[in-house]
């Protein structure tokens, strides 16, 4: 396949580009997470779900983190984590009528751009830089 790119020598640079968007998403899903487990009642309430699934999500959440931050099994953490994503999406839009950009709260264009990095993720299984099993 030939590429024409702009800066073919930052194509070096891919699998450290893939590591920094894992890095970031791992780290978002991952404080949730932690926050969802360390105050489940309270979570619970904020994002108006019970609190056993409130701590189920922290699970899903902190899991799916570590997947997508070390490799293992990245590509069922990456889908876990879009639908947790495409599950936000739509307490925001449907439930709390929260706006693209929000009016007084995040909007979802920021679970919009968290879906997009899992998908790349998903799609590139997370480059070179993975512990292989």
């Amino acid at each position: 396949m030939t590429l024409h790119v702009t800066f073919p020598s930052l194509l070096t640079f891919e699998d450290l580009a893939l590591f920094v968007v894992r890095l970031v998403v791992a780290i978002v899903f991952g404080a949730s997470g932690y926050f969802d487990l360390k105050d489940p009642a309270g979570r619970a309430k904020s994002v108006e779900l019970s609190r056993p699934a409130t701590v189920a999500l922290g699970v899903a959440e902190v899991l799916g983190s570590l997947g997508v931050l070390t490799g293992v099994l990245i590509q069922p953490a990456a889908i876990g984590l879009m639908l947790i994503g495409l599950g936000a999406v739509q307490k925001k839009v449907l439930t709390w009528k929260t706006g693209f950009w929000g009016e007084t709260a995040s909007g979802w264009h920021y679970d919009l751009m968290l879906l997009s990095m899992n998908l790349v993720v998903l799609t590139t299984a997370g480059g070179q830089w993975v512990i292989p099993l």
